[in-house]
């Protein structure tokens, strides 16, 4: 079977959905959802939106916090774009109908999270990127170019002659199809369930970045994988997100003998950035040889339980009471700040194909992202790539990028592997939150036979599973070879063997490629 379509959208997170809003007056919008139309990282995000919407703040405020964040690798045009754009499109979702939470003044009740110097979060309670997609999809109902179409998964990218075409995918039943348009976007989300501990929900497999790579797509700064520090660690129970809001209203960490013991690591406390709070936790767990904890009992009991209803109900799922209870929590993977690299319109490498939202690397959130940021860059880069898919056959803008691991040929093909291989289970022990060359140096040629045997396995299994196990390999792989390359600590990757940021061989954005070999 095969569809037409003007604009082909994939995903139906906050990015796509931006975009497929700005399309559908233009041309006949098709969007394709692996799951459900509602399920998506966006729905999971809990925190908020940052925007420069307060009497205190500007942009020049959001882009220090931001660049500060970032740890020396953010692009400052990009960041320029996201914190100068980003009030117009929050306000839009008001007047859209997103039912932020409101202070006595009827004005949005702004808060404040780590590495942040004033209060700039718009949340609706703890379930901030779920009324988000809700606003969004309610103002997408009624327009008659828009097709949607769940539960397919997108599996190969039709390129010829430099230019993406279009895309196959897969039904549910098992049938395949191939989707014809004029430009194609990438809103696929992120890559969490690549490794074994995420907050990520089952459908974020890398889908977007394995495509991209093997139609030739650059991609870039894979190896920064941010790792939320406040994950709920009780055995039995999910691995679920306590949101870093709960931190910036006051929540405390405490080690084993209930010392609070950021301050020993970072002035700022529990209100570092991500990257160095996980980091000391890490540490601190190392030192006392027990876990650290997540403690609100010092705040107002009502007050916590109707700020947070959600997370309340996750702790109270697991047997405990999240306004007097000490809440074990340890870092887990949360967000990739790298993806198939784009210019500041979401063009990619490839001619008419464009990425926006987690699956894209604009550089914007440089080593390490700045909390509350990724809502608004799928608001303001969705709605850029839509602008320029209205003209796709302008080709891309991308900086100057160092490239390695461009290759065609079988890579580790002597390595003894097993298909059954558990490919999260190896990235969380060899490529966590900390990483150094020996086991990296194993893990990458293992990942790299083992993505290339699943490819080459896939036309003889059409099944999303068996795509599933090659997106992760492949995506694993990728991320693993590109954290041994980077020879130093920064951001969300960091080094035992190379301990040190080294902006003298290091302040680079490190991308990746493939040769073309498919007909």
């Amino acid at each position: 079977m095969s569809l037409r379509a003007d604009f082909l959208v994939i995903g139906g997170g906050i990015a796509g959905l931006r975009a497929a809003i700005d399309l559908v007056g233009h041309g006949h919008v098709l969007l394709l959802t692996k799951a459900s139309g509602t399920e998506s990282n966006t729905g999971y995000a809990q925190g908020g939106v940052a925007a420069a919407i307060g009497p205190d703040d500007s942009p020049a405020l959001h882009l220090a916090d931001t660049l500060e964040a970032g740890a020396g690798l953010c692009d400052s045009d990009a960041v320029e774009v996201l914190v100068n754009e980003g009030p117009r499109y929050v306000r839009e979702l008001i007047a859209w109908g997103a039912a932020f939470d409101s202070d006595e003044h009827g004005e949005p009740a702004l808060g404040r999270e780590g590495a942040h110097s004033v209060r700039r979060v718009l949340h609706a309670r703890d379930a901030t990127g779920r009324e988000i997609a809700r606003t969004l999809w309610s103002h997408l109902q009624g327009h008659a170019s828009l097709e949607v179409v769940d539960h397919a998964l997108a599996t190969r990218l039709i390129v010829d002659d430099g230019e993406c075409l279009g895309v196959e995918l897969l039904h549910a039943d098992g049938s395949v199809a191939s989707v014809r348009a004029n430009a194609v976007l990438l809103a696929t989300g992120g890559a969490g369930q690549v490794f074994a501990e995420t907050t990520n929900p089952a459908i974020a497999t890398g889908d977007g970045v394995a495509m991209a790579w093997r139609a030739g797509a650059r991609v870039g700064d894979l190896e920064f994988v941010q790792f939320h520090p406040t994950v709920l660690h009780v055995a039995g129970a999910p691995r679920t997100l306590i949101s870093e809001a709960v931190r910036g209203e006051g929540a405390r960490l405490l080690n084993s003998d209930g010392e609070r013991f950021m301050e020993r690591y970072d002035p700022r406390g529990e209100l570092a950035p991500r990257d160095v709070v996980a980091t000391a936790m890490v540490r601190e767990a190392a030192r006392t040889g027990r876990s650290v904890c997540l403690s609100m009992a010092h705040m107002d009991a009502a007050w916590v339980r109707e700020r947070f209803p959600g997370i309340t109900a996750i702790c109270r799922a697991a047997g405990l009471d999240i306004a007097h209870d000490a809440l074990p929590v340890s870092p887990a993977a949360h967000y990739m700040c790298g993806g198939v690299d784009t210019d500041l319109e979401g063009r990619t490498s490839i001619v008419r194909l464009f990425a926006a939202g987690e699956v894209a690397s604009t550089r914007v959130h440089g080593a390490n992202r700045l909390a509350s940021n990724s809502l608004l860059e799928g608001l303001v880069f969705g709605a850029r790539a839509a602008a320029a898919m209205r003209q796709p056959e302008t080709p891309c803008r991308l900086p100057f990028a160092m490239t390695s691991g461009a290759s065609g040929e079988p890579v580790g093909s002597s390595v003894a592997i097993t298909p059954e291989e558990d490919v999260p289970a190896l990235m969380w022990r060899d490529a966590g939150l900390v990483r150094s060359a020996g086991p990296l140096g194993h893990l990458v040629p293992r990942l790299e036979a083992l993505a290339a045997f699943r490819e080459l396995t896939l036309e003889r299994s059409r099944t999303p599973d068996a795509w599933r196990q090659a997106n992760l390999a492949r995506v694993g792989a990728l991320i693993a070879r590109a954290a041994l390359r980077r020879q130093e600590s920064r951001g969300g990757h960091r080094r035992e063997d190379f301990p040190e940021r080294n902006d003298l061989h290091w302040k680079v954005h490190c991308s990746d490629c493939r040769v073309q070999i498919d007909a």
